[in-house]
């Protein structure tokens, strides 16, 4: 398996040593190289995710999807953000100015935030902390306050019960994520990302075959809740069209709007992706102790893998927006409060006690 950290060595000695470069350059050259890389991959995987979404939801509907743009309509999302870039921004008279402007930037930040986490490649990680696992959730909590600002400021009696949908739906899901999470920490016994997936390296050593039936059940609960985190059906609650308009967003245009709506489909990747990291061994090839295919599965790049997995994730979770209705605001917190959470508690000790008494493979 190719270590990409070799590149960055290369790439950072190039730097310093071959152009005499000293600490400072170097290190604002390589800041500003991977800060433009994660907005174009984060722009890529954005255009990519609402055509699928467009494709897979026409599939489901029996119809073609969008069509006249370029063949079998492949440029229709270049239009609709030409569209978008190109809209009127206007604001509310009696809307909180501050606040108004600061939401749509908290989500996006949150956004790409998390983002970065994500391990594309055996040394090809962006963010890579020892506690790396806590520092995720935390990065992604941000984007609660910015769901909740826009509805509040906006001034609208629709987004603010959108805002105080979105906030406790949020928040209460947060709980199950985290708690998952934690599973997969005491089973790998390691908070860092990349330690995480380094630990399902090797022949039948994913997590979810590794650690049992807790680790499927984190696995399955992880999805659940992960759809609800971004906002996706049937927990779109917070956008429900057919009661609330468009939602916490219904006050904004131009990219203001854009900007929810480009963190919806990229929280849907990331939510994928960190199903894909922790739990179907991120990058990690697809080993099953037979030497002649492992290697030629070893011959794959990471990132393939770690796309191949994670866009799989993504069409099951497609899948499910464009099989199941809506639920009910009571409904989504019933699931969480009274099923989920209890069973993420009683997992999470299940798996403490596999793991101490080394019953897992």
């Amino acid at each position: 398996m190719f270590d990409f950290s070799n590149v960055t060595i290369w790439f950072d000695a190039l730097l310093r040593q071959t152009l005499g470069l000293g600490d400072f350059w170097s290190i604002l050259i390589e800041c500003i190289l991977v800060g433009v890389l994660i907005l174009a991959g984060y722009a890529i995987l954005a255009i990519c995710l609402i055509f699928m979404e467009r494709k897979v939801c026409a599939y489901f509907q029996c119809r073609l999807g969008p069509m006249r743009v370029g063949p079998w309509g492949i440029f229709q999302v270049f239009a609709d953000v030409l569209k978008m870039l190109i809209k009127e921004i206007f604001t509310v008279d009696k809307a909180d100015k501050l606040l108004y402007f600061v939401a749509p930037f908290l989500v996006i930040i949150a956004s790409v935030g998390t983002f970065s986490f994500l391990p594309w490649n055996n040394g090809a990680e962006v963010l890579n902390f020892n506690v790396g696992v806590f520092l995720l959730t935390a990065v992604s909590s941000i984007g609660v306050v910015g769901i909740f600002l826009a509805g509040w400021a906006s001034n609208n009696k629709y987004s603010v019960v959108s805002a105080m949908r979105g906030a406790v739906q949020l928040i209460s899901y947060e709980m199950s994520l985290g708690l998952c999470l934690i599973t997969a920490v005491i089973l790998t016994g390691t908070m860092q990302v990349s330690g995480i997936v380094e630990a399902q390296v090797g022949p039948w050593n994913w997590l979810i075959f590794k650690g049992h039936v807790p680790a499927i059940i984190a696995f399955l609960v992880f999805l659940v809740a992960g759809n609800a985190e971004a906002n996706r059906g049937p927990f779109d609650l917070a956008e429900a069209e057919s009661e609330l308009t468009a939602g916490y967003h219904t006050e904004y245009s131009g990219m203001g709007f854009g900007f929810y709506y480009l963190a919806e489909y990229l929280n849907l990747f990331v939510v994928s992706g960190i199903a894909t990291t922790v739990f179907l061994g991120g990058w990690a090839p697809v080993n099953i102790g037979i030497e002649g295919f492992d290697g030629i599965m070893n011959l794959i790049p990471g990132i393939v893998w770690f796309l191949g997995k994670t866009f799989a994730v993504v069409w099951l979770l497609m899948w499910v927006r464009w099989t199941f209705p809506r639920l009910r605001i009571d409904q989504i917190l019933k699931l969480e409060w009274k099923y989920l959470m209890p069973l993420c508690l009683i997992n999470l000790v299940l798996m403490t006690i596999i793991v101490a008494f080394g019953w897992h493979f």
